[in-house]
C-alpha cells in the first residue's frame, strides 16, 4: 500500500493531467454531435468485433450439436424423399409439406464396425427403445450398409453387406435387370451383384441401386458403381463387381429405415396354408 501511495505522490502531476484530459474529452463528446457519433461508432465497432469473435468461438464449440441437427434434418428429408415409389427417379413425387410417408428414417451412430472377417457385424447405438426392430434396412448418406439382426434396449447389431449371409435385392439403374447383392469376402469396398440375366445391357461405371422388391429398402437407394463383370457360362448369368459408394472401413452416421407397411405386405405375400 505504501508503494502505491509513493507512486501517486511522485506522479501526481501526470495523473492530474490525464484526469483533466479525460474530463475535457467527455465534455467535447457531450457537446459536439460529430465527436459523439464518432465515439459511438468506434465503441460499436469494438464491441461488435468482440461479439463476433465470441460468436465464432461459440460456433466452433457448437459444431457437434449443429452436426447432430444436420443429421436429424437429413433424416426428415430422406423420409420425405422416399414417401412415394420411384421418388428418386420422379422428383415431382417429393412432397415437402407432407409428413405422411411410407418409410421412417431414424438417425444413429455406429459404435463398432468389423470389415475384415467373412461374416462382419456392425453395432449401432439404437435399440428397441428407439423403435428399432429386426430386418430393418440400414444406410449412410452414401448408400446401404446392412440389415438389423439382433435388437437390445439401447443397441442393435447389423448384418453388414460384408457378410456371407447378406443377400439384398438390387438392380442396374435405369434398367429392369435385377440381381442379388452378395460378398465374396475379398475386398471390403467391392461387393458382387449375382444372377444378372445374360440379356442385360450395362457398362462399367453404371450405377447399382436397391431394387425395391423387398420390404427392407425403398427402391432407388444408391449402392455403388460397376467396376467389372463376367459371364457365368454354365448358368448364362452375369456376376458384376460393384465398387461401393460407402467406404466400409470408415463409417459413423447411419439411418435405420422402417417400412410402415412391411407387416401388411409380408402378410399379403406369404403363401397360404
Amino acid at each position: 500500500m505504501q508503494q502505491i501511495l509513493n507512486f501517486l505522490i511522485r506522479n501526481k502531476n501526470f495523473i492530474l493531467f490525464m484526469l483533466l484530459l479525460f474530463i475535457s474529452l467527455v465534455f467535447t463528446i457531450q457537446s459536439h454531435s460529430y465527436h459523439k457519433s464518432k465515439f459511438i461508432n468506434s465503441a460499436n465497432w469494438l464491441t461488435g468485433g468482440i461479439y463476433e469473435q465470441a460468436n465464432g468461438v461459440s460456433s466452433y464449440f457448437s459444431l457437434k450439436s449443429e452436426n447432430e441437427k444436420l443429421v436429424e434434418e437429413n433424416r426428415r428429408l430422406k423420409s420425405l424423399l422416399f414417401s412415394k415409389e420411384d421418388s428418386l427417379t420422379n422428383i415431382q413425387y417429393i412432397d415437402s409439406t407432407s409428413f405422411g410417408t411410407d418409410y421412417l428414417f431414424r438417425a444413429g451412430k455406429i459404435i463398432k464396425n468389423s470389415y475384415s472377417k467373412i461374416d462382419n457385424i456392425i453395432l449401432i447405438n439404437k435399440g428397441s427403445s428407439d423403435s428399432i426392430k429386426t430386418d430393418m434396412g440400414v444406410i449412410t448418406p452414401n448408400g446401404i450398409i446392412g440389415v438389423v439382426d439382433r435388437v437390445g434396449g439401447s443397441h442393435a447389431t447389423v448384418i453388414s453387406i460384408l457378410n456371407s449371409n447378406s443377400k439384398i435385392n438390387a438392380k442396374i439403374k435405369n434398367t429392369n435387370f435385377y440381381g442379388t447383392l452378395t460378398w465374396n469376402g475379398k475386398n471390403a469396398n467391392v461387393v458382387q451383384l449375382e444372377d444378372v440375366e445374360k440379356l442385360a445391357t450395362f457398362n462399367v461405371n453404371d450405377t447399382i441401386i436397391t431394387g425395391g422388391d423387398s420390404t427392407l429398402f425403398p427402391k432407388g437407394i444408391p449402392i455403388g458403381m460397376i467396376k467389372d463383370f463376367k459371364l457365368n457360362t454354365k448358368e448364362n448369368l452375369y456376376v458384376v463387381d460393384v465398387q461401393l459408394f460407402n467406404d466400409m472401413t470408415n463409417l459413423e452416421n447411419i439411418y435405420v429405415i422402417e417400412n410402415l407397411y412391411r407387416e401388411e405386405i409380408d402378410n399379403l405375400l406369404a403363401p397360404e396354408n
